[in-house]
């Protein structure tokens, strides 16, 4: 019988408990405007890669959006591309 720890699938996607950057009131505020962008960039004229131009941000953070990869998008680039997107609106 072995004695080594047996881990599943889901130890390694999980963080830890402890970790500093799981901050549940942030992570919250994030997925809303995430919300919010992703339906603005869907009826938006503009194109994910003028809208990459116009916030300043590499394509890639748009694609990461749009797939859903909040863990690769700060809310302070969240609020820069509501702002892109929707220069009269505030933002969240």
């Amino acid at each position: 019988m072995s004695t080594a720890y047996r881990t599943t699938g889901a130890d390694f996607l999980d963080p830890p408990r402890s970790c500093p950057d799981l901050d549940v009131r942030d992570l919250e505020r994030r997925t809303r405007l995430m919300r919010i962008v992703t339906r603005l960039i869907a009826v938006s004229d503009l194109g994910c890669r003028e809208i990459a131009r116009r916030a300043g941000l590499p394509t890639q953070k748009i694609s990461d959006l749009l797939a859903g990869r909040l863990e690769h998008l700060s809310l302070d680039e969240l609020r820069l591309l509501y702002r892109t997107i929707n220069p009269e609106g505030a933002p969240h």
